[in-house]
């Protein structure tokens, strides 16, 4: 089997790409799979430390208003158009898949032209202007939310298949995750701002606990890297807040926080969300108003409407409408039960296997 993916940008793009070829991996040692990305997209990093080889084109976003900005992006197209022809023809991909972000749409848009299988997946509820454009040419979509099949007009290339993630959610038991973070009895109330971590979550957090230091809840707050020192200047202090709860930079094992935690503060990017499911627990989630086509917002609100999230939107946030949350959840027993189970059904744990699956018929 020889496979080109491409999808990149941002982490929800690539670790789902990466998932994806870690499985053909798997099941046909003998793939050959190659990526492609741009130079300065995240993929770049990542993709080759994950072990396989990446070859870069030209290409960038287009601004929704008339710029000197779209005008370079429209050259630049046509360009990656050229290279994604010229490397699509030299390794001659049984399939090709994209996965997101503005890089796969020419590599995926030349390779359908070229007669070859495309398979795209779409990670959130509410699709990319990439993947949407996408959806007239390629053979199969796979998505992650039912309710991404109404912004498809080709429902017949549909199948809902869920986010890849990470096996370690599945496999890591309940006990070994308490035991690494010594919990003792109170709920742990994990608040994670994406990878890169959230201004605005980190400062509601150290709001509420600067008023309510000591609770009945312990607060676990991984900030992101480049806050962390700003977030210790301003609890530093304040000894009640560092002696009742945790604050970390980063943290490079969320299976085990995740499955120690009671529940999750977060921003609702589609990979928090599958991860938050995969392991059943309740969550706020607070969309970040920035994102492309407000995706997180639909995200969180499929959520929110199984009962298994409370959403709060970014602007909304301060630190007493957050602890009336937490303690809407963690006082409750029974509301938190229901919010675990409606979490756990909202859960798909074979994504990748169902992926895979599709990929391998379309082969066929």
């Amino acid at each position: 089997m020889r496979v080109i993916i491409s999808g990149g940008g941002t982490g929800g793009h690539i670790y789902p790409a990466i998932a994806i070829a870690n499985k053909i991996k798997e099941r046909d040692p003998n793939a050959k799979i190659l990526f492609i990305g741009t130079e300065q997209g995240l993929e770049s990093d990542v993709v080759p430390k994950a072990g396989y080889v990446i070859e870069t084109i030209t290409v960038s976003y287009l601004r929704r208003k008339i710029s000197l900005h779209n005008i370079k992006s429209a050259a630049m197209l046509i360009k990656g158009l050229l290279q994604s022809r010229r490397i699509i023809g030299k390794f001659k991909p049984d399939i090709v898949i994209g996965t997101g972000g503005f890089v796969c749409g020419p590599v995926v848009y030349m390779a359908s032209r070229m007669g070859i299988k495309t398979f795209i997946h779409e990670q959130n509820v509410f699709p990319g202007i990439t993947n949407k454009v996408l959806g007239n040419y390629v053979d199969k979509i796979a998505i992650s939310f039912e309710e991404a099949e109404k912004y498809f007009k080709q429902k017949n290339k549909l199948v809902v298949t869920g986010n890849p993630i990470r096996q370690e959610f599945f496999h890591i038991s309940t006990q070994e995750a308490e035991d690494k973070y010594k919990i003792e009895g109170k709920p742990l109330v994990l608040v994670v701002g994406g990878s890169g971590g959230a201004h605005s979550i980190n400062n509601a957090v150290v709001a509420m606990l600067k008023k309510h230091p000591k609770n009945s809840f312990e607060i676990l707050l991984v900030t992101g890297k480049r806050h962390y020192e700003k977030v210790m200047q301003q609890v530093s202090q304040h000894k009640e807040i560092l002696q009742h709860n945790r604050i970390m930079p980063y943290i490079n094992d969320m299976p085990y926080a995740l499955k120690a935690s009671t529940m999750m503060i977060g921003s609702a990017g589609a990979i928090s969300i599958t991860e938050i499911t995969a392991v059943g627990k309740p969550s706020i989630l607070i969309p970040k108003a920035y994102t492309a086509e407000n995706h997180q917002e639909y995200n969180a609100r499929a959520l929110e409407n199984r009962g298994a999230a409370i959403v709060i939107k970014e602007n909304e946030l301060d630190e007493e409408t957050l602890y009336k949350a937490i303690k809407e959840i963690v006082d409750n027993k029974n509301k938190m039960r229901r919010m675990e189970k409606e979490s756990l059904e909202a859960a798909k744990t074979d994504a990748v296997d169902l992926m895979y699956k599709e990929i391998l018929s379309l082969i066929q």
